[in-house]
């Protein structure tokens, strides 16, 4: 009996070490083989047949799937958020805006997308496409100012391997320019990164709130105050940016973009050191071999290896903690959209009187573009609250509040 157990203990043990090498990212090694890949090569089917593993997992990208607050199937946001359409009414987001597909549509998706005119800047391709940077390096300030629909007939592929690799020695590399400035500019020399560091780097290079210099049409990272909504809408104060001027309440309006790389550095998982790549692309074996999954998708489809390597619960347990965040954060979400279109409609109807005071809706201006900035923080975010839940019911409490005050301003105003 006794021997027994000391076997089964030994076995618990040596299978809790297995699930720890598999699943840790610290100083582990992936598959790696010898390639000769060339500087400029982008068709990642030729990177796939070095890498045939994580290529075959990158292909998963193709496939639609769908969680309960987004996934990778195009589906218009107006179904659930009605509220958009008046919100961004006057902004090409009011046409169109859909849930984002996985990372091998970025180039279609841009492309057919209702918000994409004759005269949309090339700075719109900068994260669909590996040709990007090269297009940035050949074409210097005149690479912004091209409309995307030329610029965009000299790329063939979307997101792919040479956006996060170097094709010789397959390091992880950031080779977005406004990211590598955006970092500087907070004290941080990206080219000193350590690997842990990367694997949250090179997603962050494009999954970030970002603007397009109003003459110039260079995109940048507004991080030079800090990376909190609060820092970055100090920073748009201070330059006076709007992106448009809603058609009803006449406020000079701003578009959040998709912060998740913020977001995150500043949450619970990102406070701790937990990098992206740890739970988006987990290390899975294959046929004895490790590997790095590059299907970039929801961890609750995979908690196994992206969850459970840290956290001791069960998979339904964990997955139901993850959705009543979610759920909370979308509830206080919706309330916030609704009351910024009475906040709206305040404003304009109070404008519509001609004996309104207009240092009031002045203010009322102000107000509803605060409420708005901290709504959208959360809503185009791509977590659903998940990526830092403290951060976003504030937000959305902050949201609520100066939309409140917005209507009270505006009707007070006459």
């Amino acid at each position: 009996m006794k021997n027994s157990r000391s076997i089964g203990l030994l076995i618990i043990v040596i299978l809790a070490l297995s699930v720890f090498v598999i699943g840790c990212s610290g100083n582990t090694k992936a598959t790696s083989a010898k390639s000769s890949i060339g500087e400029n090569e982008f068709d990642p089917a030729v990177w796939g047949k070095y890498y045939p593993l994580q290529y075959e997992s990158y292909l998963k990208n193709n496939e639609g799937a769908k969680t309960e607050f987004g996934g990778s199937v195009k589906e218009s946001k107006f179904i659930a958020e009605p509220e958009i359409v008046e919100l961004f009414k006057g902004y090409g987001f009011s046409k169109e805006y859909n849930e984002d597909r996985g990372h091998t549509y970025a180039l279609k998706d841009l492309l057919n997308s209702k918000r994409v005119g004759p005269k949309t800047p090339g700075s719109c391709l900068s994260c669909k496409t590996p040709t990007a940077p090269v297009l940035m390096q050949q074409m210097g300030a005149a690479y912004y100012t091209t409309p995307v629909i030329e610029l965009a007939k000299k790329a063939k592929h979307a997101i792919a391997c040479a956006d996060c690799h170097d094709p010789k020695t397959m390091q992880l590399r950031v080779t977005r320019p406004a990211f590598i400035q955006a970092m500087k500019a907070r004290g941080i020399d990206v080219n000193k990164a350590s690997k842990k560091e990367m694997r949250s780097y090179v997603c962050g290079q494009c999954h970030v709130e970002y603007y397009f210099q109003t003459d110039t049409k260079e995109v940048i990272y507004p991080w030079a105050n800090g990376i909190e909504p609060a820092q970055i809408e100090e920073y748009y104060d201070k330059i006076n940016f709007s992106d448009w001027e809603h058609p009803d309440s006449k406020a000079k309006m701003r578009k959040v973009q998709h912060p998740e790389f913020e977001t995150w550095s500043t949450g619970v998982h990102g406070s701790a050191g937990v990098s992206c790549s740890d739970c988006h692309m987990p290390y899975m074996v294959k046929d004895g071999k490790k590997y790095s999954s590059h299907w970039w998708t929801s961890p609750l489809k995979t908690i196994d290896v992206s969850c459970q390597v840290c956290h001791q619960q069960d998979a339904k347990w964990l997955k139901e903690r993850v959705h009543n965040t979610q759920i909370r954060t979308f509830n206080m979400q919706t309330r916030a959209a609704k009351t910024l279109v009475q906040a709206h409609e305040a404003i304009k109807t109070a404008f519509a009187n001609p004996k309104a005071d207009l240092n009031k809706l002045k203010k009322a201006q102000t107000m509803v573009v605060k409420a708005q900035w901290y709504w959208d923080w959360v809503a185009a975010e791509n977590s659903r609250g998940f990526h830092n839940p403290v951060q976003a019911l504030d937000s959305l409490g902050q949201a609520i509040d100066y939309a409140y005050q917005a209507i009270e301003l505006a009707r007070s105003a006459y």
